[in-house]
């Protein structure tokens, strides 16, 4: 599958002026700016009826706020010349060391030259595109893959290529065959994104047996890989597994993220490059923003320095595999014959998918009805797939609003079977003029 985001679909120039003066003064990479599924479900999940398996948000009620609040309060008064200053955008050095510290947990072996701080990891998504990717070149992913990812990816005017994807992780076979086709294709590939450990969406984990492998095929057609890494350490079961950077350190740039092990309000992310590449993205951070926050990198240095953060990731784990057991329990108690689901070891998700016929997207206002969201399989794709697939997410809620979330979901996918049972197709139904709008998606 291929998506060319410089076909745009965008209505005549006397149309579209009409409803934004600019449209004829934009840049054509801004075509492949779209909101994404996630972002438009957050007006509707948020509403207080509604319980959302829907957005990744972390649940930082489980964090010690009392030694926070002290922790960033010192930052100002012991080093606010420093905290409220401009920074370099290569990051604080000693937060760099700290980073180093973290990422030994997964096997690598880094040194803080090679790093770069960012705004979360979505921003080293962001430069790191900016700098390889040109118009019309490839970009591989898993197939389903980050939303955010195919958004920012597109934007830079990239083609992206799927490859498929079971219950351990990318195929390896399927990615040989994707890159043999697409070099006789002549086709410029630039890397090969992936998400090992327990994948958004798909809640699964690259295992160790394919970790090999599919290093081996990227060495032997020199394709880097981009290894996106931001549930790595929250894992509920089974053993800690080598980043593949770990392994691998010549043609694997990583990305790291403290959104989920501390807190996704400090933004902070990270890359580990090769030296030439890191140096790239550096310059590309100072074009882009000049410099970070040091009052935040000095917050999280502070809080890796002073706080128990290896004890407060435990609490962490100990806290989603509670609400990880009832959404599976729930699944499998009370969902119908012919949905199936992945069992993730870690992370935030479970990928559903669902029986012949059933479709997402157009289910999802009728879930909403019910008051119940979750993110349509069509989100996670490049092109028009993932019908049949929903994103849940464990989370967020309480473990007794994630029972009470499947009851009202498995009541609207019985609905769904019965009436494509009644009419061959689900969509099909009658309208009775009372369905509840849904979120704008696009």
């Amino acid at each position: 599958m291929s998506v060319d985001p410089r076909e745009s679909h965008n209505p005549p120039a006397s149309q579209g002026s009409r409803l934004d003066p600019y449209v004829d003064a934009y840049a054509a990479r801004a075509q492949g700016m779209v909101a994404s599924e996630v972002r438009a479900l957050f007006a509707v999940a948020s509403r207080p009826e509604v319980v959302s398996l829907a957005g990744g948000m972390p649940n930082v009620s489980a964090l010690p706020l009392n030694e926070l609040s002290e922790l960033v309060s010192g930052v100002v008064s012991e080093q606010g010349a420093t905290a409220l200053q401009y920074g370099s955008a290569q990051g604080d050095p000693v937060l760099r060391e700290q980073i180093c510290d973290v990422m030994g947990l997964e096997g690598i072996d880094a040194v803080p030259d090679d790093l770069i701080v960012t705004v979360g990891s979505q921003q080293a998504l962001d430069l790191i595109t900016r700098v390889f990717v040109d118009p019309g070149d490839v970009v591989l992913c898993e197939a389903p893959t980050y939303v955010t990812a195919i958004n920012t990816f597109a934007a830079f005017q990239s083609h992206i290529e799927h490859v498929a994807m079971d219950d351990d992780g990318v195929v390896p076979e399927e990615l040989e065959r994707r890159v043999t086709e697409l070099r006789a294709q002549g086709r410029t590939i630039k890397f090969f994104y992936t998400v090992p450990n327990f994948h958004n969406p798909a809640g699964v984990t690259l295992s160790a047996e394919r970790r090999a492998r599919v290093l081996e095929i990227c060495r032997r057609f020199n394709l880097l890989v981009l290894e996106d890494n931001p549930y790595g350490l929250l894992r509920y079961e089974g053993e800690q597994l080598r980043a593949l950077r770990a392994d691998s350190p010549d043609n694997v740039i990583y990305l790291g993220s403290f959104s989920k092990i501390l807190s996704p309000g400090f933004r902070i992310g990270y890359a580990l490059a090769p030296p030439a590449v890191r140096a790239k993205l550096v310059l590309a951070a100072e074009s882009a923003m000049l410099s970070h926050s040091n009052f935040t990198q000095l917050a999280v240095g502070r809080y890796l320095a002073n706080q128990p953060w290896r004890e407060q990731i435990k609490d962490f784990n100990e806290m989603y595999r509670e609400r990880r057991d009832a959404m599976l329990s729930a699944l499998d108690a009370l969902m119908p014959p012919g949905v199936t689901w992945t069992r993730p070891q870690g992370g935030f998700f479970v990928w559903v998918t669902l029986p012949e016929g059933l479709d997402s997207k157009a289910m999802l206002p009728r879930a909403v009805q019910e008051r119940v969201a979750f993110v349509p399989g069509t989100g996670f794709y490049a092109g028009d797939d993932g019908h049949r697939h929903m994103r849940l997410s464990f989370c967020y809620p309480t473990p007794e609003q994630i029972r009470e979330g499947v009851r009202r979901l498995v009541s609207v996918i019985e609905s769904e079977i019965a009436v494509r049972d009644t009419f061959g197709n689900a969509s099909a139904r009658p309208s009775d003029g009372g369905d509840a709008p849904g979120p704008d998606l696009p």
